[in-house]
């Protein structure tokens, strides 16, 4: 998939989300909001209304006022009525008054005239105080159905001498609800079509731009004469340079002269397998003993002819993208032989070792580059090991990582070296000789292990150190 085309979905599946969520928030705020602002003009009706009744209710006069006659032709009115495009053609509020004790002495809709509502909410907390509001619905099972009822208390001298409720169905409200909704909506995606179509602009800018970069390296990496593009500023800009550096280095060789120094590193460890075998072998020994010995000659000759061929293909390490020659390797089949090779100083030193790895376990990844990383890391280990001391090699899970690692029994490594001894030309002096080493090995398996998509960790343990090449769960079978 284009890469424009991967930065246009991601910019849509955000916007689209983000449009979505903000949305689905606004609308379940639209219905409180409206249900809140009718409340509030209930309140006050209802108290306008606690005013107005409050001398008949206290001369107990209020059947006989005119105020029945008044309700009723509220009622009947029609006030035709456009809000917001909206026709409003009747009236809809109830209104009911009850007494000290609850009985109901007034009722526009004429349903609960003398009956006791003491009970409900809104007379019962208004009575005691408080302040009375309710929601019934008119059918329990449908929501569509529910009133909602605001109370206020008829005052006299500070008694409570009967309440006033005005209630309003909430079916009356459910039009401008609706109305608000489909405005938001269709402003809604207006407005995430239109981010759409800056994100699909700025995805075709931003690959139009990564194309004229692409076309340049691919001519520099043919040979051709190619101009550097434009680019005002930005990131882009930083690339084209990073880029134009990385040219330079190239046509210097730079690179080349780096990894001769790490390739001269790596002859070390053979030919002084090979140079420990030659020297047993001129001494008398056992038919058998000669003919592993030469062995051993015979493949470290093999392992110098092979990294003698892969010396152009290590110049390219450090630029590689991804590994070119995957396969699975037998890890516990490599260990053994890297122990081969080894075997020699291993027994001269009394070196105890163990290999807690399965012989059914394979990585994938570069078998020679593997090879090399852990030939490394068994050679620094011996140099630190001490007499009779004990190396183990070990698989350890850990959630979606593995970690194949190497203890070796010995001095802890000093805190101000831990973070410097995967640098380049950085090296400790070694025990009983206080020499160092050119510094480049465990600098070469960190950058293996970054071909591999993981990384080189090195940590002090109890009883000496141990070295952990962390990787992917997915290169591990």
């Amino acid at each position: 998939m284009r890469l424009g085309i991967r930065i246009f979905l991601v910019y849509f599946l955000f916007v689209g989300l983000a449009g979505y969520f903000l949305l689905a928030t606004v609308r379940e705020q639209i219905r409180p909001v409206v249900r809140q602002s009718s409340e509030e003009t209930l309140v006050d009706t209802a108290n306008l209304l606690a005013e107005i009744v409050h001398d008949d209710v206290k001369a107990g006069t209020l059947g006989q006022s005119r105020l029945p006659q008044v309700l009723q032709a509220y009622g009947r009115r029609r006030p035709g009525a456009d809000i917001w495009g909206l026709a409003k053609n009747q009236v809809s509020h109830r209104i009911y008054v009850t007494d000290a004790h609850g009985i109901v002495l007034l009722d526009s809709s004429g349903q609960a005239l003398g009956q006791d509502y003491s009970r409900w909410n809104d007379v019962y907390l208004t009575l005691r105080g408080q302040y009375g509001a309710r929601s019934t619905r008119s059918d329990p099972n449908d929501e569509s159905t529910s009133v909602m009822h605001v109370a206020a208390p008829i005052l006299d001298e500070g008694q409570i001498i009967g309440v006033v409720t005005v209630a309003k169905p909430n079916s009356s409200l459910q039009p401008y609800i609706d109305h608000s909704e489909r405005r938001l909506l269709t402003l809604g995606l207006g407005l995430i079509v239109l981010g759409l179509l800056v994100g699909a602009g700025l995805s075709w800018w931003l690959t139009r731009a990564l194309r004229r970069l692409t076309r340049y390296a691919q001519a520099v990496s043919e040979g051709e004469r190619a101009a550097l593009p434009y680019y005002k500023g930005g990131e882009l800009l930083q690339l084209a340079s990073a880029v134009e550096r990385m040219r330079t280095q190239l046509e210097g060789k730079a690179y080349v002269e780096r990894y001769v120094h790490t390739l001269t590193h790596e002859l070390k460890s053979p030919l002084a397998a090979i140079r420990g075998a030659s020297e047993l072998l001129q001494a008398p020994m056992a038919e058998e003993q000669r003919a592993r010995f030469a062995g051993n000659i015979e493949r470290e000759s093999q392992r110098l002819q092979q990294m003698i061929e892969r010396l152009l293909d290590l110049a390219r390490v450090e630029q590689m993208q991804a590994l070119e020659d995957e396969q699975p390797v037998p890890l516990a089949q490599l260990i053994d032989e890297l122990l081969h090779a080894q075997v020699v100083r291993i027994e001269a030193a009394g070196v105890q070792v163990r290999v807690r790895v399965a012989e059914s376990v394979r990585l994938l990844g570069d078998a020679f580059l593997l090879r090399q990383a852990l030939a490394n890391l068994l050679d620094n280990a011996l140099d630190f090991t001490p007499h009779g001391g004990e190396l183990v090699f070990a698989l350890e899970p850990a959630g979606k990582q593995v970690a194949l690692s190497l203890f070796n029994q010995g001095e802890p490594i000093p805190e101000y070296a831990l973070e410097r001894v995967s640098e380049r030309f950085y090296s400790l002096p070694r025990p009983g000789t206080g020499r160092k080493s050119t510094g480049l090995g465990l600098n070469f398996v960190a950058e293996v292990m970054q071909l591999h998509g993981g990384h080189l960790a090195v940590d002090n343990v109890p009883g000496g150190v141990c070295v952990r090449l962390w990787l992917p769960l997915r290169r591990i079978g």
